[in-house]
């Protein structure tokens, strides 16, 4: 019979577990979960795991497999765990354990061999059955993600039913690192990071602050142009006063930078995770009538989270980012219009960018057993949910339900897409307001003279800027479509005497709209060329005698290699009309 993938990979960190304790004695257990594309396991230890540490508990987790232990579940009342788990010297399974004990229910462990695990399961029959696992590295963690708790260490790996699977996977694995934003986008000059300044603080270079540039243009011509946005400038920051009225000081307090002591009677200020209680008081400066609706306010927003140091990775996680965030203010009977425009504008930009079939849709609802992190009555919750349920399905989207995703006032449309490891990640969302408009006091007067309370959507188009080229920089392994590449053409001289004709065709080409660079360096030929393919530059043209008296140039394609002369208008031409077509070459 064949063995759930996940049971196998939560079995595997149990022999991973015990492989660390037979070599480190004094490790103490935190957690070890099955996950997407593998399991890992977090433990205390003294000094941080190396690779080489990594290679001696393989080799233990080798014998515990070749041993062929039973791995057997037995269970205890709350009390005996608790007892049990002191006894054996392990603090975080007894922070756990006695988180049930008020519930009355029995925990469960499983033992193999001399190795007890506090676990719900399950597990394979026996330490045998994990035949084909790696480990693949190992990194810091907090204890429960919270940057409060101690750094623990936590080591990644994988399982699979049999090598030929394991060995297709981490073939894989190794072509996806060569795709890795964090790696080629370094090494391509899109972005760093610096130690003295801090994680999750990216520095984009000229290659990433120009592609910043492209796409933020590009995204707010649309927006302005074709979709009727107004666009808004509003603070980095604000008195907690503002954000007690929307809710996130109850709900986001603890992800947000709090500048000020409210123990010490200061005024206290917070840097902002969102816009929308901003751009809601340019809403209140002014009567609203339901002639005016829908009010669609953009903003290129800078935000900042206070996201755990585990958390981060790359421009994919960062604790300052930038959004295409915007709120549509509108009338009850105009929502599944603008939710279903909402929708088509992500989809067109994400389809003109070349990620559209890469996404996938979840409708995020709230958890009914978890009150306290959401605002509203349960009907309040059910009407909002079977509205946006129906837009949905009205609009012939193909997506999950996932509980407990929902924002703390609504629900959403979280638009997935994963990285090349195959994490998923929320790249986009929509969601549905019925509740912050009435928080804030916002109305509009109604046809028949009354005042009502509009509903809002909270949503963005592009995402996170910074994801987004994370994405993009994987998707292409950096080899940019021409229409946003940061640099389009580089021009070759192939002698001294040919730079001035060089910088004149770069003055004529960016004439026309062209991203022109011209290198000028006294290497040979070959080099610049070589070169120029390594930093993935669309084309090549180069200039010499010949090119400068017959006034072509000879082109180099980065996907096709010589083209052969062409006159400078005719390469214009081409060049322009592939811009213009968004070309994704």
């Amino acid at each position: 019979m064949a063995v759930d993938i996940k049971t196998l990979r939560h079995s595997a960190s149990h022999v991973l577990a015990q492989a660390v304790k037979r070599l480190y004695p004094a490790a103490k257990l935190a957690i070890g979960p099955a996950i997407d594309n593998g399991f890992y396991y977090d433990f205390d230890v003294e000094k941080p795991f190396s690779t080489e540490d990594l290679t001696t508990i393989a080799a233990e987790m080798k014998k515990i497999v070749k041993e062929n232990l039973p791995i057997e579940r037995f269970s205890l009342p709350a009390d005996e765990a608790v007892a049990l788990l002191e006894t054996m010297g392990e603090p975080y399974k007894v922070e756990l354990a006695r988180e049930h004990a008020d519930k009355g229910e029995d925990i469960s462990f499983y033992k193999q061999g001399e190795f007890v695990d506090l676990c719900a399961g399950p597990h394979v029959m026996r330490t045998g059955n994990v035949k084909a696992f790696a480990l693949t590295s190992c990194t810091g963690a907090y204890w429960r993600g919270d940057a409060h708790n101690k750094m623990l260490q936590r080591i990644y790996g994988t399982a699979f039913p049999n090598r030929t699977e394991l060995d297709a996977y981490l073939v894989a694995v190794e072509e996806a690192k060569k795709r890795d934003h964090n790696v080629i986008g370094r090494q391509l000059g899109y972005f760093l990071m610096s130690e003295p300044v801090g994680q999750g603080l990216a520095h984009l270079a000229p290659k990433g602050a120009k592609l910043f540039q492209i796409l933020t243009r590009y995204v707010e011509d649309m927006e302005d142009n074709e979709y009727g946005y107004v666009r808004t400038k509003t603070p980095f920051m604000a008195k907690s006063d503002l954000y007690k009225i929307s809710g996130h000081w109850d709900h986001y307090k603890d992800g947000m930078f709090v500048l000020g002591d409210e123990e010490k009677d200061e005024e206290v200020f917070a840097l902002r995770p969102m816009t929308c209680p901003f751009q809601y008081q340019i809403y209140l400066a002014n009567m609203h009538s339901y002639r005016d609706l829908p009010v669609r306010y953009g903003e290129t927003s800078t935000l900042f989270r206070n996201e755990a140091s585990g958390e981060m990775h790359g421009l994919i996680r960062l604790r300052q980012f930038t959004i295409s965030e915007a709120h549509i203010v509108l009338a009850p009977e105009q929502l599944e219009s603008e939710f279903g425009t909402c929708l088509q504008l992500v989809q067109r930009i994400m389809g003109e960018v070349g990620l559209l079939d890469d996404l996938t849709f979840r409708f995020s609802k709230w958890d009914a057993n978890d009150r306290e992190k959401y605002e509203g009555t349960p009907e309040m919750w059910e009407t909002a949910e079977n509205t946006l349920r129906t837009i949905l399905d009205n609009i012939g989207l193909d997506y999950t339900e996932e509980i407990g995703e929902a924002a703390f006032y609504g629900p959403k449309l979280d638009i997935q897409t994963r990285n090349v490891y195959g994490k998923e990640d929320t790249i986009i969302t929509i969601q549905l307001d019925m509740m912050l408009a009435e928080k804030f006091g916002m109305t509009y007067v109604a046809a028949d003279g009354t005042k009502q309370t509009p509903y809002i959507i909270h949503r963005t188009s592009i995402g996170c800027y910074e994801r987004t080229m994370a994405m993009l920089l994987e998707k292409y392994a950096g080899a940019m479509p021409l229409w946003f590449a940061p640099e389009q053409v580089r021009i070759l001289p192939l002698t001294d005497r040919n730079h001035a004709a060089a910088q004149a065709l770069q003055v004529q080409l960016r004439a026309h709209g062209l991203r022109t660079e011209v290198d000028t360096r006294s290497e040979k030929i070959g080099y610049k060329i070589r070169e120029a393919q390594v930093d993935k530059i669309p084309y090549m043209l180069l200039l010499g005698d010949k090119e400068e008296e017959s006034g072509a140039v000879s082109v180099r394609r980065r996907d096709k290699g010589d083209l052969g002369a062409q006159t400078v208008a005719d390469f214009i031409a081409s060049a322009a009309a592939d811009v213009a077509a968004k070309a994704l070459w």
